[in-house]
């Protein structure tokens, strides 16, 4: 199966990115339960320019990780595993099934009360952490499982910015709006024109995000929105999107990434834990998480290629999309990005981000050793019929 160097330069990143989000993750939750953990929350909570230094992190440098996803988004309806209809589906379903099971979890618990604005937070897949834990396992994981679990997370990630767009917005102001819907219709202008520099679209990417700051409908979804505008060509590796994409690549996931887990996994772990895990709306996310996410992922998937709507990727069996649907509920990310936008008490905020990380370990360690299960198994089969 071939293979582009970008992808190989996407997943290289990720997966590396993922284990110093995971020390950035102990880090942070260690010097928060320490004698210095005060300072520490006052520091990320102190102003800055009109806002605090958590709120610019996740309203401001997060749009950067938004513009990689949209752009890596558009990389595959064109020339990736996302460009070939039968081969698009699978992904898809697995992520709206992975979206919509976790989704209905969540509120068979919360339905109706305060907190079913929650329901989101169990929708979301953490494209670093599930590569990171992916990478663990090496060469013997087929490539096409890679690339349909980066399609999958992908796909998800897109589905979780709609989601905030649509469900998490209080109030619009038109104005600010209408100014962001000119400037990208100026933008698509370029892009219809040809104009291939990148300059103009920078400029015109954070007067974008400025409005979209204003507007009332999160920042990120500037970041969406400018991916699509950024000249794509023919993918080549002189275009103007490849190149954005490349410089993006390293920043993010070893700077911008790491710095949104330091920010937002300053977890107080209060001395009875365990009894929060009691509560319904954690018990929906974890539920969502650890059950939710795999169910729903398999099940689309499996529904697809029985209706024929969809294929196998080569070299890729039922085992191993069941086994890597479990990678599907490592959330962190994108579900405390959610957490902080659907609750606004700060205890339940600080008590979903607990119930995120453990999930999400969780989910990591089954997926793991299930897939490393799976992956000697069919490797004995194949020696067993080489033999033969």
């Amino acid at each position: 199966m071939r293979i582009s160097a970008l992808f190989k330069d996407f997943f290289d990143s990720e997966k590396a990115g993922g284990l110093l989000l995971l020390i950035c993750t102990a880090v942070s939750i260690f010097i928060t339960n320490s004698y210095f953990g005060v300072a520490y929350l006052n520091i990320l909570n102190s102003s800055f320019v009109g806002g605090s230094i958590t709120h610019w992190i996740n309203d401001g440098l997060m749009t950067l990780f938004f513009l990689m996803i949209g752009l890596e988004l558009e990389r595959e309806l064109y020339n990736g595993e996302l460009s070939q209809k039968r081969k698009a589906i699978l992904p898809l379903a697995g992520a709206i099934g992975g979206m919509l099971v976790p989704a209905g979890i969540y509120l068979i618990f919360n339905y109706g009360s305060s907190l079913q604005s929650g329901a989101g937070v169990p929708m979301a897949t953490d494209i670093a952490f599930a590569l990171a834990i992916l990478s663990l396992l090496g060469n013997r994981v087929p490539l096409a499982l890679k690339v349909f679990l980066t399609a999958l997370a992908v796909i998800d990630d897109l589905g979780a910015i709609l989601v905030i767009a649509i469900f998490y917005t209080a109030s619009i102001s038109w104005v600010y709006l209408f100014a962001a819907t000119i400037i990208w219709a100026f933008l698509f202008l370029l892009n219809r024109l040809k104009v291939h520099n990148l300059v103009p679209y920078i400029i015109g990417g954070v007067a974008l995000w400025y409005c979209f700051l204003h507007s009332g409908v999160h920042a990120s979804v500037a970041g969406i929105l400018l991916a699509f505008v950024v000249p794509f060509g023919n993918g080549a590796t002189t275009s103007t999107s490849y190149l954005l994409q490349k410089y993006l690549h390293k920043p993010i996931a070893f700077f911008i990434l790491p710095l949104f887990a330091l920010a937002n996994t300053a977890v107080v772990i209060p001395s009875e834990a365990f009894l929060i895990f009691t509560q319904n709306y954690a018990i929906g996310i974890s539920l969502g998480l650890l059950v939710g996410k795999a169910l729903g992922i398999f099940s689309f998937c499996y529904v697809a290629l029985k209706l024929g709507v969809a294929v196998l990727p080569k070299g890729v069996k039922y085992k191993h999309i069941a086994a890597v649907s479990f990678l599907g509920g490592i959330g962190f990310t994108m579900s405390v990005f959610i957490a902080m936008l659907a609750f606004s008490d700060a205890a339940i905020i600080n008590n979903a981000k607990l119930v995120i990380l453990v999930s999400s370990v969780l989910a990591g360690v089954v997926g793991f050793f299930l897939l490393k299960i799976c992956i000697r198994k069919v490797n004995k089969r194949v020696k067993k019929n080489e033999m033969l």
